[in-house]
């Protein structure tokens, strides 16, 4: 059985990603398989950039191929922050509960109409020899709220509300938020491609 790894070592993800290729007779392995490999530092600008880097270096070191993703959320209103900083907002104290308390802090003075704001996921394949196959951008916009709402999610979810919806992604069942959210709108782009063979996660391409 040909294999794919996704390089995260958190659990749900893993889950998404086995229910996608399960029907296409692909093993998806996970950061978990392999303990003793070491994180990878994200030091690029911007979510595709470091999603590259954690693909590419993950797929030359381990010859396999790479699944990576960054995903975070942009403010208009803090010129995109917390962006590719969304799990690290609040610095050395950073949690969920204190990243969403510095960005409710920061946008204490911000009118509603104001507070728009997007989450993305951005999925960069690299083949076993490291070179970049595709990428996928998935978003969801939506608004910051006062206060948090909803006790489902993790990260931003209590304080992201989605108009269409007239819930904050936290109050949102986990298979109404996986209809619309952006890391799903990326695996459905991605799904796409491999049912229609634009996506051939064991090909070379130099040859």
């Amino acid at each position: 059985m040909k294999e794919v790894m996704i390089a995260t070592a958190n659990l749900g993800k893993a889950k998404e990603f086995k229910s996608l290729f399960a029907q296409y007779d692909i093993e998806v392995k996970t950061l978990l398989d392999f303990p003793d490999y070491p994180e990878i530092p994200e030091t690029g600008e911007t979510f595709i950039e470091n999603a590259t880097i954690k693909a590419t270096t993950a797929a030359k070191d381990l010859n396999i191929p790479v699944i990576a993703d960054d995903s975070g959320l942009s403010v208009d209103a803090l010129d995109g922050a917390p962006g590719v900083y969304s799990a690290r907002y609040a610095g050395p104290e950073k949690s969920d509960a204190n990243n969403r308390k510095k960005l409710l802090a920061a946008l204490t003075d911000v009118a509603d109409d104001q507070r728009t704001a997007r989450f993305h996921t951005y999925l960069v394949v690299a083949n076993a020899e490291g070179q970049v196959l595709k990428s996928y951008h998935g978003t969801l916009d939506g608004f910051i709220t006062r206060e948090e709402r909803g006790d489902n999610g993790f990260g931003y979810d209590t304080i992201f509300y989605v108009p269409s919806e007239d819930k904050t992604t936290a109050q949102m069942s986990a298979e109404q938020k996986d209809s619309l959210s952006h890391r799903g709108n990326a695996l459905r782009l991605l799904a796409k491609d491999l049912e229609n063979g634009e996506l051939n996660l064991h090909e070379d391409i130099n040859r």
